[in-house]
């Protein structure tokens, strides 16, 4: 009697989308990626995407299940992958969320996502493989933004070791001008007050958090009035003269998440990062 064949592969559910929501709600480079997907696959993909974006700061659950079905329809393509990485961490699955970034780092070539490798080694509790990993890149060929970024989660690392004066160290980097307010300005000077708290620095730590204040009020009144501002320069009239030294075709690919690819390793235990 022949036997009847059953798909092992679980069921998955896509969730609802509304009526409002099209593919258009994407950035443009984003949009341009998907133009490898036929029509109907790509306007399916972009609109999981933009939907994914759009609840995943109250919703990151409901986020990456929209993900979850972009990937299965479009799974060799690189900022799908990174979408599932996101989402991935942003539940707290840093093993997935690790596995997802490699994936896109070898499709896209790209070293953008390293500071959220370093993070999710961290929340993977390999604090001292997360340094590793964001030393093994040439700081220099990376953009300002993310350079910032993987000091912030370099110092987290440095903090879950007990290292805390040399936390601070790695935020001592040429972006952290107290007199100019960038995107990134308030997010690294309230990193940097942080650390300084830790090491009982009070003065000093509730300076740079006045500091960053000042910076994201900078930053978003810029940014209300004309989006493409970036720099501002501060008034800080108590600020101090210190200086520091600084693949997809037409066929659509589909992703499991449940298991390890070729580069994956061995499943990890999961922990929250710290700083």
């Amino acid at each position: 009697m022949q036997r009847e064949l059953r798909s092992v592969r679980p069921r998955h559910d896509d969730p609802e989308l509304p009526d409002d929501i099209t593919s258009q709600d994407l950035d443009r480079i984003a949009r341009n990626e998907l133009k490898t997907l036929s029509k109907d696959n790509a306007e399916a993909v972009g609109r999981h995407l933009a939907m994914a974006a759009r609840v995943i700061d109250e919703d990151p659950e409901l986020a990456h299940r929209h993900v979850m079905s972009a990937a299965r329809r479009a799974g060799r393509i690189a900022v799908v992958r990174e979408s599932l990485a996101i989402t991935a961490y942003a539940t707290g699955d840093f093993a997935l969320a690790l596995r997802e970034l490699r994936t896109y780092r070898r499709i896209s070539g790209s070293n953008d996502q390293l500071p959220l490798m370093v993070d999710s080694e961290r929340g993977v509790g390999r604090p001292d493989r997360a340094l590793e990993l964001g030393r093994s890149v040439d700081r220099a060929t990376l953009p300002a933004s993310v350079q910032v970024a993987l000091a912030i989660a370099m110092s987290g690392a440095r903090l879950d070791l007990g290292e805390t004066e040399a936390a601070l160290s790695e935020l001592e980097i040429p972006q952290l001008d107290p007199k100019t307010a960038f995107s990134y300005s308030a997010e690294l000077f309230a990193a940097y007050a942080e650390v300084l708290e830790e090491l009982g620095r009070e003065d000093e730590a509730e300076l740079w958090t006045e500091r960053a204040e000042r910076a994201d009020a900078a930053v978003s009144g810029a940014s209300d009035a004309d989006e493409t501002i970036e720099i501002l320069e501060i008034e800080d009239d108590e600020f101090d003269d210190e200086e520091f030294d600084d693949d997809e075709q037409d066929t659509d690919g589909e992703v499991s998440t449940s298991s390890t690819t070729g580069d994956d390793e061995e499943q990890d235990a999961e922990a929250s990062p710290r700083g």
